[in-house]
């Protein structure tokens, strides 16, 4: 993960905090995080605002272990060792990439029904970043 400056981070926050999205005016998918033209058809930058439910299944994950996280998620590792991270297909259709937390490792697995949570991510210049894990349901 690259670093994410103050300002950037918080003009994040609607994303991070509440789970907004848009809904392309042309084609009615959701995108997720906001884009500036419709991911999906590439035609449209015309969305209304949508509030996602957080819920969704696991589509794919892999567990992040010794020497595997990045620089920002190395004081997690320490304390916790190996962590899964997911892309989670949410209810409304777009696959967003998480951690997943509170669940034991021999548990996840493709399919898993998660919902989100807003958690601490991790601290970087005296700022501690919050933002949405995955737990199951």
């Amino acid at each position: 993960m690259a670093h994410v400056s103050i300002p950037m981070y918080w003009r994040t926050i609607p994303q991070r905090y509440r789970m907004v999205g848009q809904k392309c005016k042309k084609c009615g998918s959701v995108n997720f995080p906001p884009k500036g033209v419709c991911k999906y058809c590439n035609e449209s930058s015309e969305f209304d605002e949508v509030n996602l439910s957080g819920k969704g299944t696991v589509h794919t994950f892999v567990l992040i272990g010794a020497g595997g996280a990045p620089p920002e998620f190395a004081e997690q590792e320490k304390a916790g060792g190996s962590y899964p991270v997911a892309i989670v297909e949410l209810e409304e259709g777009p696959k967003i990439i998480g951690q997943i937390a509170d669940a034991d490792l021999k548990t996840v697995k493709i399919g898993m029904a998660v919902s989100t949570e807003l958690r601490k991510i991790y601290n970087e210049e005296g700022v501690i970043r919050y933002g949405f894990k995955f737990v199951p349901q």
